[in-house]
């Protein structure tokens, strides 16, 4: 992915300056850089925001795929994927199109079987961020004709619709309430992004549908639908550019990151948690919402560089600025400027993702001491929540040799796991008790092993 401090460098980025006849100097000097910064790009030891590539493209006459292939190593290419996405064309018609046909193939029985069949394809993805980093949102979102006209209630009621969703998928898991999301998608905003609105209710309305169709991502990575996730989130942040709302645009990035850390694809995680990051930069995001980027970006990093294994200090040391930074900014507090969904990012998630960054330095105590604060926080208000943190705090203890508080911890996660319909939940207890190997001889492990299996075929 033509990650920063890779040590490979970019070549294609190189080959594309001596094709044009251009020294760095004069490279670095057409994109309005010190030549020592176009040096660090070639070398693949600096990260290139979005507005330099977008000049990149200009000097050099390349069309953006072509200047992200340069930079993150990766082509666009042919996918089986569906669908097939004109991913610059951020016109309120062209959204719309795409948004309805993807809802419409949700609620058709043999369309949804291929939907949930497909892969998780990171060119695809690559294709959604290069649309969101370097097209312009449309200059006008109104929808004229004969058709009802949408006012701000109808947003409202979008708005309230996907709270109420998500308090149930909170509460219950993915499974229970994906298919309402989708069919809610399909009946109520499909009928009013093709109304009638001016253009002040047309960027709302675009976000408020960002909004529930990230939320059907959500679900179905809940569910491990990894291609059909993917899908939804590339909608909303095609819906969210319609709608030049950036902090919306945000949020999906975010969740696009934590995909890919599911996924263990550090390298991607990392791109995504940058262009998130430069998103909320843009946008002069508050405070919260910066430290959720810089958590992020740790997490992503302390993955790549594995150092609990590698022992990487220059790696240890990027992630602990970042998370000096994260919490510098979490203690401003809230601000008015906050987004609405931001108020899930709340002490006990924050605590939480902390947590995740110390479990990847191998700082076990400090990684229980963040999992069994965020445990205590959620409560009974996220079962989900405190379910993978209980499983953290178990991983954890088992890092530091500590095996019967380790399966303490991840017995007290199996009644929560038994009663959400979360298929990503179900996989991080099995996930722990893979970790037991070394222990099989162990009377306790065998014990666990064996209610874990009772109870989830119970």
């Amino acid at each position: 992915m033509g990650k920063a401090g890779g040590g490979k460098g970019r070549p294609d980025l190189l080959r594309a300056r001596l094709e044009r006849g251009m020294t760095q100097e004069e490279a670095a000097d057409a994109v309005g850089v010190a030549v020592g910064t176009w040096g660090r790009w070639e070398r693949s030891e600096q990260g290139i925001r979005p507005h330099s590539r977008r000049k990149i493209a200009a000097v050099f006459e390349a069309e953006a795929e072509e200047v992200e292939q340069w930079i993150e190593g990766w082509a666009l290419g042919e996918t089986s994927s569906w669908p097939v996405a004109e991913y610059g064309d951020t016109s309120t018609a062209a959204s719309v199109k795409s948004a309805a046909l993807l809802w419409r193939y949700e609620m058709d029985e043999s369309r949804r079987h291929l939907l949930t069949a497909l892969p998780f394809v990171p060119s695809v993805l690559a294709g959604w961020i290069t649309a969101w980093n370097y097209s312009d949102p449309p200059q006008a979102v109104a929808q004229r004709g004969n058709r009802r006209t949408v006012g701000q209630a109808d947003i409202d009621r979008i708005n309230e619709a996907r709270k109420v969703f998500s308090n149930l998928d909170d509460q219950f898991g993915a499974g229970l309430v994906r298919p309402t999301v989708v069919r809610y998608l399909d009946t109520t905003v499909t009928p009013l992004l093709r109304g009638r609105y001016d253009d002040q209710v047309g960027s709302a309305l675009m976000s408020a549908a960002a909004g529930m169709t990230w939320l059907a991502g959500w679900t179905a990575f809940d569910l491990n639908q990894h291609g059909q996730a993917q899908q939804h989130f590339g909608q909303a942040l095609r819906l969210a550019k319609t709608g030049n709302d950036p902090l919306t645009g945000v949020w999906i990035l975010v969740t696009m990151t934590s995909q890919a850390l599911h996924l263990e694809q550090a390298a991607l995680a990392v791109w995504l948690a940058r262009a998130a990051a430069d998103t909320a930069r843009r946008a002069q995001a508050s405070p919260h919402v910066m430290a959720l980027m810089l958590t992020k970006q740790a997490w992503a990093t302390a993955m790549q560089s594995g150092a609990a294994e590698t022992h990487d200090r220059h790696g240890a040391k990027q992630v602990e600025r970042l998370l000096v930074e994260a919490e510098r900014a979490y203690a401003q507090g809230t601000i008015d400027r906050d987004p609405a969904w931001i108020a899930r990012y709340d002490e006990a998630e924050f605590k939480a993702q902390i947590g995740r960054c110390w479990s990847l330095l191998g700082e076990h105590r400090r990684a229980a001491d963040c999992a069994e604060a965020a445990v205590a926080e959620f409560g009974n208000r996220f079962p989900r929540s405190a379910q993978r943190n209980r499983l953290h705090t178990a991983e954890a203890y088992l890092g530091m040799g500590e095996l019967e508080q380790s399966l303490a911890a991840a017995r007290a996660a199996i009644p929560a796991t038994k009663a959400l319909t979360s298929a990503r939940s179900t996989d991080l207890i099995r996930q722990f008790a893979d970790r037991l190997e070394p222990y099989r001889g162990s009377m306790m492990v065998r014990e666990f092993r064996d209610h874990l299996n009772h109870e989830l075929a119970a």
